[in-house]
């Protein structure tokens, strides 16, 4: 706190005061991270999920979803990486983490039903098993293991996402 305080030629109190304590302050940055603007989106009105709803068919819906999941974790992947190593060590930031998976599952079940109701869902499969699926692929931990730490780019991550859900999740 007290570097952004510096960064920004403020005092720390000024931080408090204006956004909180740290964990007030990585919930706006992750907000905007997710949202790709100065403030946060709520998950209906965001574009990406806008036309995941409008698109028919459920290889549609996974492919819009692959290029927004690849835009937002080239934003949001980083500050992942800082959010779970200092989670170690406040419980505010802990919670924070805990709260994130959480609401990223509970939006993963939404997604899941709508690609169930294309009826193009493996049999095999149920709703919670296609959202845990999703939301364990979704992860940051996921995109950064593969582009950081294979070196992958962005790009490969996107198309490769798309084609493991539709071979994981579609009846072929």
């Amino acid at each position: 706190m007290q570097a952004i305080a510096q960064e920004a030629g403020i005092a720390l109190d000024t931080v408090y005061a204006a956004v909180g304590k740290k964990p007030a302050l990585f919930a706006l940055l992750v907000e905007a991270a997710i949202s790709g603007a100065d403030v946060a989106i709520p998950a209906e009105e965001r574009d990406y999920v806008q036309a995941i709803r409008a698109v028919p068919t459920a290889s549609g819906k996974l492919a819009i979803y692959a290029s927004a999941l690849r835009s937002i974790q080239e934003r949001l992947a980083p500050l992942f990486r800082v959010l779970q190593q200092a989670a170690t060590a406040d419980e505010g930031l802990a919670q924070l983490w805990k709260g994130i998976a959480e609401r990223r599952a509970r939006n993963m079940l939404l997604l899941a039903k709508d690609l169930a109701a294309t009826g193009q869902l493996r049999r095999d499969l149920n709703i919670e098993t296609v959202a845990d699926v999703l939301w364990t692929m979704n992860s940051p931990e996921y995109y950064l293991l593969l582009v950081e730490g294979r070196g992958w780019d962005p790009a490969k991550f996107e198309d490769w996402l798309k084609d493991a859900w539709s071979r994981l999740l579609l009846e072929q």
